[in-house]
């Protein structure tokens, strides 16, 4: 009797149609991490271009990526905080307005070190986003669409992507990288929208009602069990992030400097990628909403670790342009379901700082790694470097399989 019941609950969850204010949490959210994408990715594809500005060598360039992360890192545990304990809504334009101003800052930094500053301080706005946003989609969705949800949060960082590469190549190759961060300010115009047209999630209101919003970092680490699965979820995290930007960062200058081919083979291997990645995303999260969590990503890490191995052998450009489909479905089709992942294994008063400490934590360390990848592109070669990303794949197959627990159906505390 009792699964019929549940049975008939989850039929009315699937069928009842989406209300206004889930679709405006949807819309702020995906938009948000849109201008995340475009900030992260105008430096990727900005590099080669920094690089002979500055006269960096690859560790150099690697340090400015990582400096950007680190500053992910503390914006993500500073304003994760601040959302559980002051609203999603108003902390999220906060950062919004934070990565922006920066960014736009970077257009006129007279040398290497200012640069490095304004990418460490957009940064912080860049940590705090990822997490209330999910967050919002998280605690305004139903649990039966919950990944689904927050995978099309997802493809926002991938349309962040497309601009920037049309920014970059518009504007970028024509006028230089630094009007192509000029434009990095625009974004700070969506917080108006933002402010005006969402209100906070009814699940926070009620916290907040009741006087119980308060600073929860805690509960992260509040028995072996819960910890346990933080770590898992770290580790999944930076492998997540390490394999993104290892891929999205370095290629486009393994492209432009160790296969000497036009920088404008950039755009076709990136406009490829992205749509695997694009596919990837909304599959991996109807698999997660269907499969469940656990299977999911193990299935597509095992396969990201193998395929990856292989794609970094090669130096056929048609090829790894072809074949950049399938590795942007593999390794970043995953992205789909951390929103809903992180959200459902803590309560509403932690919740926001866990989505952005744990997610942000991972893109710090991974942030480090990029200094690795530098390391090794100056010792032997970026391809050889990104290589090696194949074990680390394996590293987050292994933390879902042995520290993350199942969360498909869950209802949210």
């Amino acid at each position: 009797m009792i699964s019929e019941i549940d049975s008939a609950k989850q039929s009315a969850s699937e069928t009842a149609p989406v209300t206004s204010y889930q679709k405006k949490t949807l819309f702020a959210s995906t938009v948000g991490y849109a201008l995340d994408g475009m900030d992260i990715m105008l430096l990727g594809f900005c590099m080669p271009m920094i690089m002979a500005y500055f006269s960096l060598d690859p560790t150099e360039a690697g340090v400015l990526n990582t400096i950007t992360l680190l500053g992910a890192v503390f914006g993500g545990i500073i304003f994760g905080v601040m959302a559980d304990k002051y609203g999603r809504v108003r902390v999220f334009s906060w950062t919004i307005l934070i990565f922006s101003f920066f960014t736009g800052l970077c257009a006129i930094a007279p040398n290497y070190e200012t640069f490095a500053l304004f990418r460490f301080l957009s940064g912080l706005g860049l940590g705090g986003e990822f997490g209330i946003g999910m967050t919002l989609v998280s605690e305004s969705w139903p649990k039966s669409k919950r990944s689904r949800a927050t995978s099309i949060v997802a493809l926002g960082f991938q349309l962040g992507i497309i601009l920037a590469t049309l920014t970059v190549t518009f504007i970028g190759d024509y006028f230089g990288w630094r009007w192509a961060f000029a434009v990095g300010v625009l974004p700070a115009l969506f917080v108006a929208w933002t402010r005006k047209g969402l209100k906070e999630p009814e699940i926070w209101q009620k916290l907040k009602d009741n006087n119980k919003n308060t600073i929860s970092v805690g509960k992260l680490f509040k028995n072996p069990r819960t910890t346990f699965t933080t770590i898992g979820l770290t580790v999944a995290c930076t492998v997540q992030n390490f394999g993104f930007y290892g891929l999205m960062v370095w290629m486009p200058t393994m492209i432009a400097n160790e296969l000497k081919l036009p920088f404008k083979n950039t755009t076709f291997w990136t406009i490829s990628t992205t749509i695997g990645m694009v596919v990837g995303i909304i599959i991996f999260g109807w698999l997660c909403d269907k499969l469940g969590r656990r299977p999911s990503y193990i299935i597509f890490l095992l396969i990201s670790s193998v395929s990856i191995w292989f794609y970094f052998q090669q130096t056929d450009m048609v090829v790894l342009i072809v074949f950049g489909s399938a590795i942007g479905f593999f390794v970043n089709g995953m992205m789909g379901g951390y929103g809903a992942l992180l959200a459902e294994h803590y309560p509403t008063d932690a919740r926001s700082s866990a989505e952005n400490i744990i997610f942000n934590v991972g893109r710090g360390i991974a942030g480090i790694a990029q200094v690795l990848i530098g390391y090794l592109a100056t010792k032997y070669s970026i391809s050889y470097a990104l290589a090696l990303l194949s074990g680390a794949y394996l590293l987050s197959a292994f933390a879902f399989f042995f520290l993350i627990p199942e969360t498909k159906g869950k209802d949210l505390e």
